[in-house]
Order: C-alpha cells, then structure tokens, then sequence
C-alpha cells in the first residue's frame, strides 16, 4: 500500500545524501597501507583495528564538542591506539606519526567524498511535489557548509541548519523541534530521514515524527537492536511515489 507522502523532510546529510563517513574500516586500513614503511615491523591492518577499536570507544562516550572538531578527534583517536599498540608489547610508534596518519586521514576523507547517484534528482523531485525539506546535519560550522556549497545543496533546502552555525544539534530534542519550526510544520507532518539508528530514527520517533534509516550498504539492523525503524531504504529515490 502507497503510503501518503509528509508535508514537510528532515533530512540528514553525511551518509544518507554525501558517501561522507561510512566504512571507515576500509579508509584506515587504506591510510595504514599508505603508511606501511613507517609502521613497520608492524603490519598495517593491526595498526587500522588498533585505531578503529580505540575509536569505537571514544565515539561511544565523547562530548558533542568533539564533533566540531573532527581533525583533532582523529589526532586522539591514532595516539591513543599508539599507546594501546605500544601497552601491548609492539614497538612505540613517534607520535609526529600519530598527527600525520590522522591528518592523512582527514584530507582522505575529504578527497573520497562524493554524493549518492540520484540524491539530487531525488531531492529536487521532492521539492517539486510541494514537500518543505531542511538538512540537518551535525558537525563543525565551515566543515559542513564548506560540503553545502561543494555538493549544491543549498538552494535545494527550505531550510539548513548545522550544528556549529546553530549552537546545537542532533540528538537533542530541540534540534529537531527548531527545524519543524522553521518549516512551519509540526511533528505528525514530518518524516526524518538518515543513516544513524538514535539520531534519525529513534529521537524523532519520541517526538512523533515517522522515522527512515538510511542503510545504503544493505547491511540490515546491527544485531540486537532494539531500534524499529518505521521504514529502512537504501536510497532517497525510494521516496518517491511510484
């Protein structure tokens, strides 16, 4: 059955309009490759676990502070899985190291962005059939503009509004409540639509809003979970009516 289209989008926007942040499995096992001569004796895809398991943990228990400021979280992030390697027994890895695999990193990531095939003939058609839509995204003010203008999105959002222009973000309840506001709708007109389980699904599901995860890999619901999304896709095309 054709469900009945929203008056009003909240859409996020790394990972469910930009391939910005996802897999990073493969990212820092690729940067540790890049990095080989200078890890060794070490073998790089040790060096790319021992990053990603201390960034799990840091993620899992960081401020929101952290994420306007990605680049020194990154720094943090391969130091201390230098000092985890180093605790272990392997040898002590230089800490310039440690920055210039971080910052290789970022510039990685920035050069390796792009936006889903059909994000934006998707979001233009939404707007086309009278939806208000706004971006909302978290992250540091000229990082994610800087991505706005990059991808054009601008002029394809009623409303945008990022977590270091605004002073707060996702998942606070007001993050949500001020961008319905600004489109002038309220939550039972509202679908939000993104790839992460608490921020665009389960949040907004307490507000009333209808709640889409994005899983653009195809991967399904992390085991366990106890997130229900009301509806999963794996593109923004899906939304449209068929």
């Amino acid at each position: 059955m054709a469900v009945k289209l929203p008056r009003a989008m909240l859409i996020d926007m790394d990972d469910t309009i930009l391939s910005a942040y996802g897999r990073p499995e493969i990212a820092w096992n690729h940067i540790a490759f890049e990095f080989a001569d200078e890890l060794a004796p070490l073998p790089p895809r040790e060096v790319a676990a021992a990053v990603l398991t201390f960034a799990r943990d840091f993620w899992s228990t960081a401020e929101p502070a952290w994420r306007l400021k990605l680049g020194e979280a990154r720094r943090v992030t391969v130091q201390g899985a230098f000092e985890a390697l180093a605790a272990a027994g392997h040898p002590r890895l230089p800490a310039d190291l440690a920055i210039r695999i971080a910052d290789r990193f970022t510039c990685y990531r920035e050069e390796e962005m792009f936006i889903f095939p059909g994000a934006h003939d998707a979001i233009d058609a939404l707007r086309a059939l009278g939806i208000k839509l706004a971006l909302v995204t978290n992250g540091a003010a000229d990082t994610q503009r800087a991505k706005v203008e990059r991808f054009e999105l601008a002029h394809r959002f009623h409303h945008i509004q990022i977590e270091g222009e605004h002073g707060f973000g996702k998942p606070e309840e007001r993050a949500y409540l001020h961008a319905m506001d600004a489109l002038g709708v309220t939550a039972r007109d509202t679908w939000m639509i993104g790839d992460n389980l608490e921020w665009e699904v389960e949040v907004p599901q307490r507000l009333g809003i209808y709640a889409i995860w994005m899983d653009v890999h195809g991967d399904g619901l992390p085991p366990g979970s106890t997130v229900k999304p009301d509806r999963i896709i794996r593109s923004l095309g899906e939304l449209l009516p068929k």
